[in-house]
């Protein structure tokens, strides 16, 4: 039985300074949670059982999907994420040091590279397959932003999990009993989620699925669609634009568009000094194109020229996650200095991509000489636009695609839009917001090949083995439920992840009712009931009652004024209901309340 008088906690009557979602500010005032630096936080003794408790859960179902656990540790040498490339394609998010010998070790981001050498060391025949591996481990990484708690950190504990297979036909199995395996976890633990299409990124891989709990304070937007499509923006493709006639489209014009410095300036430009018959210009008739700047694993600052149409907004985060593992921002006035072809505010196609007369082709076939020059798919070939006219206040009319420029390739620019078409036509699409709990992936055969995991076939043939990665973010699910079991007086824990089941509280000063409280909390123990029992001697009701609302305990037994009629309150905390009963058969009422 745990009793506040002991126990390591405090609560905090206001909300600290640098939380911004409730799960942050409640977790640290309920002192579940503590920050130690940006981004890191320490475990204290009420949110560690949390945390365990949701680990139980995933750990069942993993062990009753076949999989093993076991344990690496976080302190990882160079050579291995090397020969994956991965030293590199993560950039500054990985967290590098040296030891006293200067050797370089990394701090583990994630931890394929080191189950693959695993079953290297182990396994040799196809015999040893399928398998299926686990752990809990913390993993690191720099993360430039951290913030809305335990939601966006560099620390964090995840559940990794990798199956081997002989073949393709093997890890579509596994995969799909992963896939399972992850919807009994979070039915289990009452977490709401979506199964959403997503991007591979650094993992590599061919299918990527996202768990994504929807909560409007979530940092990853889904869509949805009646038809059932469902998929992370980052991930939407736009559907194939069949190619336009443009035989009835003029000749470009380039013309005069003084103080036509915004999409909704040159439009009324366009509408006054060039009208359409058939209708107004709007500002989907016009193309802008926007600069960034991807910068590579290795340190590159490639400068890029996306177009895109003007009524819609470039989506970095879609851009950066069809760029990866290079990192993508907007480019700066620095950067466009160096290349004087790109004016400001009047970009246009002219001096950028394959038919630049800048463009040449490098001894390594690359081209060199001009900016590489992409084009959203919403840029249909054939299409007619308004752009820049590449000098000082001037704009290009009738400027089409195929006909009076081209582009060294197509990328996923704009922003994802409700009510834009789902790209299997199963209906317009819908947006919503949440948080990622767990990503599966179907790895295929980069990390064996890479690090020479092969077997013997039924033939004696050597073969490269296929690989499927699986994660929960274990301490994200935690600011999940959180965000989602609470009210505007505190936590609200479902009795199954609960630090305790019962809360019980001595609100008298009467010897009695602390000896009744003791009573009442030995005998739930007894019974197998987790108690916190509130035995502190000199605090008022007041304050254990905020305690126990802020805490979040499902249910509650009240020991106060009651007492002297032989009662005492049982409280459903979720429920907001509360009950008097007999002392005598308070545990048994109790039980019943709890659906014992």
């Amino acid at each position: 039985m745990l009793r506040m008088s002991k126990l390591f906690v405090r609560t905090l009557r206001e909300n600290p300074a640098d939380a911004e979602v409730e799960s942050h500010k409640l977790l640290v005032r309920a002192g579940y949670i503590r920050r130690a630096a940006p981004g890191v936080y320490t475990w204290l003794p009420l949110g560690l059982r949390v945390l365990r408790k949701v680990e139980q859960i995933i750990r069942e179902e993993m062990d009753a999907a076949g999989a093993q656990e076991m344990h690496f540790p976080a302190l990882l040498p160079r050579e291995p994420y090397e020969a994956t490339g991965r030293w590199d394609d993560y950039g500054p998010n990985l967290f590098r040091l040296k030891d006293r010998r200067d050797n370089d070790y990394l701090l583990a981001p994630t931890h394929e590279e080191m189950f693959t050498l695993a079953v290297k060391d182990m396994c040799s025949s196809y015999k040893d397959l399928p398998l299926n591996l686990y752990q809990f481990q913390t993993k690191y990484r720099d993360e430039a932003r951290p913030r809305a708690g335990l939601l966006r950190t560099r620390e964090f504990v995840m559940k990794d999990a990798y199956s081997f297979d002989i073949d393709d036909a093997g890890l579509d199995v596994s995969y799909q009993i992963m896939r399972d395996a992850y919807e009994r976890v979070f039915e289990r633990l009452g977490v709401p989620y979506v199964i959403v299409q997503a991007t591979s990124g650094a993992m590599g891989g061919s299918r990527s699925e996202e768990f994504l709990s929807p909560i409007d304070v979530g940092e990853d937007t889904f869509v949805v669609s009646d038809g059932g499509y469902a998929a992370n923006t980052e991930a939407v493709t736009t559907p194939e634009q069949e190619e336009l006639d443009y035989s009835q489209v003029p000749e470009p014009e380039t013309l005069d568009t003084p103080d036509s410095t915004t999409i909704a300036l040159l439009v009324d430009f366009a509408n006054e000094a060039r009208p359409r018959e058939d209708r107004p210009w709007q500002a989907s008739d016009t193309m802008k194109n926007v600069v960034v700047v991807a910068t590579h694993p290795d340190g590159e600052r490639e400068l890029l020229v996306i177009g895109m149409p003007g009524d819609r907004d470039a989506d970095l985060k879609r851009i950066e996650a069809n760029l990866a593992p290079a990192e993508v921002e907007m480019a700066m006035p620095e950067d466009l200095e160096k290349h004087p072809e790109l004016v400001p505010g009047y970009i246009g196609p002219k001096f950028i991509g394959p038919n630049s007369p800048n463009r040449t082709v490098g001894e390594d076939g690359k081209p060199v000489g001009s900016v590489r020059y992409l084009l959203d798919p919403h840029v249909q070939r054939g299409s007619a636009w308004i752009t820049g006219g590449d000098a000082e206040e001037k704009h290009s009319f009738n400027m089409v695609y195929g006909r009076d420029f081209e582009a060294d390739g197509f990328i996923e620019a704009v922003e994802v839009r409700e009510g834009d078409e789902a790209p299997d036509g199963s209906g317009p699409l819908r947006i919503q917001r949440g948080i990622e709990i767990g990503h599966i992936f179907q790895l295929g055969r980069k990390y064996a090949e890479a690090l020479d995991l092969k077997v013997l076939d039924e033939n004696g043939k050597a073969v490269v083995v296929t690989m499927g990665s699986y994660g929960i973010g274990v301490s994200r699910i935690v600011a999940a439920l959180a965000e989602r079991n609470h009210d505007e007086l505190g936590l609200m824990w479902p009795a199954n992840v609960a630090p305790a089941q019962v809360h019980v509280l001595a609100t008298g000063k009467d010897a009695d009712v602390f000896g009744t409280a003791e009573n009442i909390g030995e005998e739930l123990s007894a019974k197998g009931i987790e108690v916190l029992y509130d035995d502190r001697q000199k605090v008022s009701a007041g304050v254990k009652f905020k305690d126990y609302e802020l805490l979040g305990l499902p249910y509650a037994v009240v020991v106060g004024r009651g007492l002297q009629n032989g009662v005492v309150e049982l409280r459903d905390r979720r429920e907001g209901t509360s009950v008097e009963v007999k002392v005598a058969g308070a545990v048994q009422e109790l039980a019943k309340l709890m659906g014992d």
